[in-house]
This record gives structure tokens, sequence and C-alpha cells, in this order.
């Protein structure tokens, strides 16, 4: 029997990659039912269509309506915050508009939650968070500043937990650069890559779902949970899926790669973990787990002492991690299924043009 056996869970943002990964892990498990919450009618409709799972139950709304969230959270024993704008170049024009979902729709959910006595709420962030310069991953920041302080607040015997996730680049995901990067070189154009240096980690959306249910089953109020992961540079991404795609045909092989510059917001590595953070993380194997700090403003190393052992510590961070080989780089993308439907391993249950998870 699991955890989940005849218990109610709501995913906000239900019908993005993650959403879905989700439902593929519990639909056939003894959860009694999937709420799927979200603005987006048409993706709703079409899950709808392609489920016909009376398991999944729908709700139309926005995480920036708190009342919107309320119908959809009555009776709910676990929540996966999942809702976002996690666009880099969107963000950074619209700053404001990732400030009101990101922040304060979080909070939203959280401040529901917490009303309706939820058990566990895992807010979904991102190594973009870490030591932020754009404003996506400066919201998502103070997303995790305002899902932790929530956490202290309620203490370890409340009704209710609350934890995060942080994990880094999702491959294929919607929006990530490797279905884009198919879809070039099979319409025949050069694979657009910013900075052949570049790093970053390389995760599968069902290592994004074990993060979470780690989190999920092993969180206390406050705690932020990372998932230790390698990582490739884009180069060696790059090559990897020439080679892969060179047995649909062989001129893939031969596909130019243009390096076109680093775009706005862009890092050179991204951070999964700041030093600070390492000071006090406890490792678990495959995953970190960094306990909020439970003390008050009452405290004189706020304004007096420092620690000396943050400056001796250094980052985790896709530069020093396990990093890919071409070999190693392709094992982890034939792990997804839009490549194994393009080599022809598995049947294709997606359109032809659809290439994320």
């Amino acid at each position: 029997m699991s955890i989940f056996k005849d218990k109610i869970l709501l995913i906000t943002g239900g019908t993005g990659s993650f959403g879905n990964a989700v439902l593929r892990r519990f639909l056939d498990s003894d959860i009694k039912e999937i709420r799927i919450f979200s603005r987006d009618e048409k993706k709703q409709d079409d899950m709808r269509h392609a489920l016909q799972n009376p398991k999944v139950k729908f709700y139309i709304g926005n995480v920036r309506s708190k009342e919107s969230i309320d119908v959809a959270m009555r009776g709910v024993d676990y929540v996966f915050a999942a809702a976002a704008l996690k666009q880099v170049p969107s963000c950074e024009f619209f700053p404001m508009e990732a400030t009101l979902t990101n922040v304060i729709g979080t909070n939203n959910v959280l401040l529901s939650a917490i009303e309706h006595k939820v058990k566990n709420v895992v807010v979904l962030s991102t190594d973009k968070a870490a030591y932020p310069i754009n404003a996506m991953g400066i919201s998502k920041a103070l997303m995790e500043k305002v899902a932790i302080a929530k956490g202290r607040e309620l203490g370890d015997d409340a009704d209710t937990t609350i934890c995060c996730t942080r994990y880094g680049n999702v491959m294929a995901s919607r929006g990530s650069v490797i279905p884009l990067w198919v879809d070039q070189m099979m319409a025949g154009n050069p694979i657009t890559i910013t900075d052949p240096n570049m790093t970053r980690f390389m995760m599968t959306l069902d290592d994004a779902v074990d993060l979470v249910i780690y989190a999920f089953t092993h969180g206390k109020n406050g705690d932020l949970f990372v998932q230790k992961a390698p990582a490739a540079t884009l180069s060696t991404l790059a090559e990897a899926l020439k080679q892969i795609y060179s047995k649909v045909n062989a001129k893939y092989g031969e596909t130019e790669v243009k390096v076109i510059g680093t775009r706005h917001g862009e890092k050179l590595y991204e951070t999964l973990v700041t030093r600070e953070e390492m000071a006090k993380a406890i490792d678990m194997g495959n995953y970190y787990r960094i306990p909020c700090d439970n003390r008050d403003l009452n405290y004189d190393k706020f304004f007096t002492e420092g620690n000396k052992d943050v400056s001796t510590i250094e980052d985790y961070h896709s530069h020093n991690t396990t990093r890919l080989d071409v070999e190693g780089m392709k094992e982890q993308l034939m792990r997804l299924r839009f490549i194994q439907e393009d080599l022809g391993l598995i049947e294709k249950t997606k359109s032809k043009e659809i290439r994320s998870e």
C-alpha cells in the first residue's frame, strides 16, 4: 500500500510537462483522484480526450486568483505546485507577470492549502533560483523564500508540511533546447548554440518526479531538496544528438552547428546549491536536503558574527558536477520517449510535430 492510496492529489500547472509525467506515474496506482488545475482550457481539453480516465478531474483557474484555487483545493490531501512562468526571455521582458504567477500565485496556493489542511505541499523550483541573474530566476528565488518562510512559520507539528524541490534542466520539457535542435536538424537547418562551453544539468522528467516524491515522503517544513545530477556542455549535447539521429538519416550526423552567442539573461553554468546552502546541506545519497534556518531575527549571528566555513565551501554547479561525455550524453538522451519514438523503438503516442515529453 502506498502513501497515495485513496488520496486526492492536486497539481497546479498540471497541463505542463511535469503534470503529464506525474499522470504517467500515478494513473495506474491506487491513488483516488488527480486534479489538474491550470488556466489553459485547450491543453486541458486535449488531455481529457487523450486520457479518458475518471480518476483525473479538471479545474480551470489561475494561481493568481486564490478564489479559483480554493474551489480546486477542497478535500485535497497533497499538492504539487508546478504552475509557473519559466521561459527566461518572456520573464525578462515581463517581470511583473513572472512575479504575479511565480511569487504571488505560489503564495496563494500555500495559503489555500493551509486553510484546507492539506497534508503536504511540494513547490517546484529551478537551478536558476540560485544566484539568479534573470527575472525568471529572481521570481523563483523569491518563490522559494515564500515557501520556506511559510514552512518555518508552521513548524514541525503543523497539519500542513511545505517543502521545495530545485532541479536543473529537464531534458525535452516544453521549451527545452533538445526538441528545438531535433526540429532544426530534421528541417535541414543548422543547430543554433549560444555558447558551446555552456554547461547544464541533465535530468529527465522521471528524475524530476522522483525528486518531488522523495521530498514529499522525507520533507519537513521549510526543507529544500536537490537531486544530484550529471551535466554536459552544449557542444557535447549537440554532438550526441547528431550521432543518435544519424541512425534515422545519415545526413543528420553532418548537421552544421552555428554559434549565435549568449542570450539575454543566460549563465555560463547553473548552480543547484549555493555554498551558503552547502554549509548546512545534509547529504542523503542521491539528494541534498537543505533544512531551513529556524532562528528568528533575535540572534546575534545575524548582526555580529559570520560563518567562516562558508568561504571554504564550493557551490554545487554544472561545471563541477559529474561531466558527461558524448557516449554518456547519448545514454541520457535515449531515456527520452520522443527520441525512442523517432528511432522506431517504441510506438509513437503523439503527433510527429510534438517533440516534448
